[in-house]
């Protein structure tokens, strides 16, 4: 890391217009996180001095989620020059290096940042920018390079000539400033242009009429510093931070079939040795233990899982699921704030919500358990080794006691003690021939009518 001190400045006043939104653009979330804290997660690996957060006017949210760094308001916005000014009060006899970054690219990583501030110091420069070899530069600026390969300037996409629209590398937005010197220079940025708004772009030129230089570090990775102004950026985003997740876990050991279509909640934690079959959601506060397998089309949240399980597919797993080791989950049942033991079985079709299950019970196919009376929710209590029928409604609250067995199709209204067997539906009536008589007179119905 650089061995500077180092400050960092992040603008995110802006309010996400063209997003239809009455949310803050940096408060829109990225994996369940608002994409603020994924930049601030980032810088705060630097170790930085201080990190200070230009806001507008009204963030009480925004506010909130960048605690304990510092936040000025932006009351007039009125540019990027505007914003860093506003931070500069915050930053008042600082002479370090001053990262200056954009709220609504929080992908950079701190490979790039690191190389930012490195290009700067390398050089001898009184500012680094980043820039962005791109196949496609329609709408950003231009970087113009002399022969040094310092910038010259910067040329914006509405200003530029026919050659100039042809260059690839352009401004991304992120600089890296000489702090003992920053407060001078922004007072020298001027409005005179068609949005009447302060730039910080302007900086090159006021470095370079003082005899000072700017010096350039490039990135390839057009994704890595892709911004956020529409909904569409927002799944790009989106699609990038998905694919860094999907390898990170698979780097730690676990297997994807087909990776591009698991979503990945920011604190999914799977331990190596999981296997993860096509077509899988991770939402909030999930924790897998290791060699599990998940298979294809479950969505599975707020959920602990232990070691050796198996789920789906077509599983649902959600608030305050617990599954101990060895448990078998199958296809469309659900489960919700029930624990389930060791070696506990529910292989096909069952609803299990608010329920305690013990070792080794088996929960049969169509089960249910009536945890809502239309008031309340209400406990299933569940023994070791039970067999619970097929087509089984458990009234809750409602106690099943070890050992015990369930005859299939029984709504169970009462507690069953231990090595019971509890049957409670209506007996079987058989009426011969009822069948045959019953078709001939539906067939003479018919044949009457179409007479």
């Amino acid at each position: 890391m650089n061995n500077k001190p180092l400050a960092i400045i992040i603008l995110a006043a802006g309010q996400g217009t063209r997003m239809k939104s009455n949310r803050p653009k940096v408060m829109h979330e990225l994996a369940g996180r608002p994409m603020i804290n994924w930049l601030l997660e980032t810088c705060e690996s630097f170790g930085p001095e201080k990190i200070v957060v230009v806001t507008g006017p009204d963030m009480p949210g925004l506010e909130a989620a960048i605690k304990p760094h510092t936040g000025v308001v932006q009351k007039v916005r009125d540019g990027t020059g505007g914003a860093v000014k506003c931070a500069i009060s915050a930053l008042k006899g600082f002479t370090g290096d001053v990262l200056i970054l954009l709220g609504d690219t929080p992908l950079l990583t701190v490979e790039t940042m690191q190389t930012l501030i490195q290009t700067k110091t390398e050089n001898k420069a009184s500012l680094s920018l980043l820039g962005c070899i791109m196949e496609n530069s329609y709408g950003y600026g231009r970087l113009i390079l002399n022969e040094k390969d310092e910038l010259q300037e910067i040329v914006e996409e509405k200003d530029a000539d026919e050659e100039q629209k042809q260059i690839r590398l352009v401004n991304t937005g992120a600089f890296c400033a000489d702090g003992a010197r920053l407060e001078s220079w922004l007072e020298k940025i001027d409005n005179n242009n068609a949005q009447n708004e302060f730039y910080i772009t302007q900086l090159p030129a006021i470095i370079a009429a003082e005899g000072g230089k700017t010096a350039v570090a490039i990135t390839k990775d057009a994704a890595e510093i892709h911004g956020c102004n529409t909904r569409a950026d927002l799944a790009a985003l989106e699609k990038t931070l998905q694919s860094r997740l999907r390898t990170r876990h698979m780097n730690e050991g676990v297997s994807m079939q087909d990776p591009d279509t698991v979503y990945l909640w920011h604190d999914t934690q799977i331990a190596p040795g999981c296997t993860l079959e096509p077509n899988i959601y991770f939402g909030p506060n999930v924790s897998i233990a290791e060699n599990v397998t998940i298979r294809a089309f479950s969505h599975i949240e707020e959920t602990t899982i232990g070691s050796g399980v198996a789920v789906g597919p077509f599983a649902r797993l959600r608030g305050g699921a617990k599954l101990a080791q060895d448990v078998k989950i199958g296809n469309f049942v659900e489960i919700k704030n029930a624990e389930l033991a060791h070696g506990v079985k529910a292989n096909h079709l069952a609803y299990l919500g608010d329920a305690a299950i013990g070792e080794n019970t088996n929960i049969g196919a169509g089960t249910i358990t009536c945890n809502y009376n239309g008031f309340e929710k209400n406990k299933t209590m569940i023994g070791k080794n039970v067999f619970v029928g097929s087509n089984a409604a458990l009234v809750a609250p409602v106690t099943i006691e070890n050992d015990a067995i369930i005859a299939a199709g029984s709504t169970v209204t009462e507690n069953v003690p231990a090595d019971a067997l509890a049957i409670a539906r209506a007996a079987t009536e058989i009426r011969k021939g009822w069948a045959a008589k019953y078709r001939k007179i539906k067939e003479a119905a018919k044949r009457k009518k179409a007479s």
